[in-house]
């Protein structure tokens, strides 16, 4: 491979270590291009590049998460940010375990294990009841760091987790997933002079590239065709796969709720005539670009989500749509103003970079317009408080 092919000046190369991972994991991916003819959608490459087995960017041993570049991370997500806001989600989890009579909880994508660990504390404190704290994580890496964390920040309540290999096929509690939805693969879509093409992945000229190809199976055509956006240099993502993933969570719930927190828009923004080079985004060092082939193994890649195929995917399985707001609307119902207010503001030590998380995790120049909250359930007879106002089921 010739990483010069894709890296650009201003990211920093990889030493020859996680170097020689991503040479390994392009051996990987050009043996499957090989054996598909020498062409591959492009979600079957963005699933290898983020979960080949011991050398994909969730499943190797990647940073990922932390607060700066030099600390070889790639990025920030907001239970790193502040523990404030998993003492704010901790409560309308409770009230869907009280509500629903359950008391488990199960999250997905569980990172370093920092939005657990402050769960099993926030949850102890509001005298929630659970029993158990059930992990689902491809990395095994990632749960090494989970246990360490949840050891050191919780140890009275680290003997209710567990880890997961596989999903049980009825869950009675709570589901939580963050930033779970924008690492699922997309496949990708270009419309060139009005004509619908899939875009997928070659070898060419030492390096991948993209190459399209013309849609032609009927299903794609018609979910094309109900978009309305085709027109010269036009580009698009679709989500099966998190549509998939979020008809299995809702299956499995049989009593309940499931609350899924991500960025993106409903689809009537997200297929929009001014989006037109789509939402397909990497994540290297803390700097956002749009090269996916760069580094393959080492870098996030992700697409926004589309809400709207999120909410049909769940209640397509009989799941009531329990709510759908903006992050920010969801965190101001559900009491952030009043975790914050536990610190003393004389503490500046502490209250000043607490204040100026919140901001971030609020603010619509930030993480509070962009980033929103959809949940589901099945058994509770009435909303909660985090969706009391603001709800945007209505725009989806």
């Amino acid at each position: 491979m010739n990483p010069k092919a894709h890296q650009p000046d201003s990211l920093p190369a990889p030493g020859p270590g996680p170097l020689a991972q991503s040479e390994a994991l392009v051996a990987r991916i050009r043996a499957d291009l090989d054996s598909a003819g020498g062409w591959l959608p492009f979600d079957r490459y963005m699933e290898r590049a983020l979960y080949a087995q011991g050398l994909g960017y969730y499943s190797g041993g990647a940073r990922k998460f932390g607060l700066r570049g030099d600390d070889g991370s790639d990025f920030v997500t907001a239970p790193e940010l502040s523990p404030l806001f998993a003492a704010t989600l901790a409560r309308p989890l409770a009230e869907a375990l009280q509500a629903s009579g359950t008391r488990d909880v199960m999250e997905f994508g569980a990172g370093t294990g920092k939005l657990a660990a402050g769960l099993l504390n926030a949850l102890d404190a509001l005298g929630a009841g659970f029993d158990s704290y059930s992990i689902v994580d491809l990395s095994g890496e990632l749960r090494e760091r989970q246990r360490e964390t949840i050891a050191a920040a919780a140890p009275a309540l680290v003997a209710k987790v567990r880890w997961l290999d596989a999903l049980p096929e009825r869950f009675e509690g709570v589901v939580i997933g963050n930033e779970v939805l924008d690492a699922m693969p997309v496949r990708l879509f270009a419309s060139n002079g009005g004509v619908w093409h899939e875009r997928g992945v070659v070898w060419r000229d030492d390096a991948f590239a993209f190459d399209d190809r013309p849609v032609s199976a009927a299903a794609d055509l018609a979910l094309l065709a109900d978009l309305d956006i085709a027109g010269d240099d036009y580009v698009t993502e679709t989500h099966e796969a998190a549509g998939a993933f979020t008809r299995t969570i809702c299956t499995m719930l049989t009593r309940g709720a499931a609350f899924l927190i991500d960025y993106g828009f409903p689809r009537h923004e997200y297929y929009h005539a001014q989006r037109a080079q789509g939402t397909l985004m990497c994540h290297y060092r803390h700097r956002a670009h749009g090269d996916p082939f760069l580094y393959p193994g080492l870098q996030d890649i992700t697409a926004h989500v589309e809400f709207t195929g999120i909410a049909e995917a769940g209640v397509e399985t009989g799941a009531d749509l329990l709510g759908f707001t903006s992050q920010a609307r969801f965190l101001l119902n559900a009491g952030i103003t009043e975790v914050l207010s536990e610190i003393d503001p004389a503490d500046t030590a502490r209250f000043l970079p607490a204040a100026n998380a919140v901001q971030k995790m609020l603010s619509e120049a930030e993480m509070g317009e962009l980033f929103k909250v959809i949940a589901f359930s099945r058994g509770l007879d009435d909303t909660l408080r985090a969706f009391s106002s603001g709800d945007r089921s209505h725009t989806l």
